[in-house]
């Protein structure tokens, strides 16, 4: 449709008709919202709360019998938490990997190698030390 404007890259979705999105406010993750309403973690929008519960759903059903795993939970909690700070600090901060991040490429990577990518880049933004002991 040569000369058509206001169209997206297949030239034939309207621009108008994107999807809603919401920007979580602790870690700036650009989200889908979440249907239905319910309590979000402190510091951060439901949508990002529940794409953090559903990745690691496995994870934590696992760690009650696999300490390995549980070490992985933990870093991820600890994570999302310092990604998501109450009250939140200042300005939003601009974090390189965000949950978000993590779940897009769960289908290819294992998810405790993205949770150890996750959180050193964290540390790294945060400006801590990469082998801070709160975070292991």
């Amino acid at each position: 449709m040569p000369g058509r404007s206001g169209c997206g890259t297949i030239g034939r979705v309207p621009d108008d008709d994107a999807a809603p999105t919401e920007v979580c406010p602790g870690c700036g993750a650009v989200l889908a919202p979440a249907p239905g309403a319910g309590p979000a973690h402190p510091g951060a929008s439901v949508s990002c709360t529940r794409l953090f519960e559903v990745t690691l759903r496995g994870l934590r059903e696992e760690a009650a019998a696999d300490a390995g795993v549980a070490a992985v939970v933990r870093e991820a909690d600890a994570t999302y938490d310092l990604q998501h700070p109450v009250p939140p600090a200042g300005a939003p901060r601009a974090w390189r990997t965000t949950i978000a991040d993590v779940a897009a490429d769960l289908d290819v990577i294992d998810l405790a190698v993205l949770v150890g990518t996750w959180r050193r880049t964290v540390l790294e933004d945060a400006g801590a030390p990469r082998r801070d002991e709160r975070y292991r």
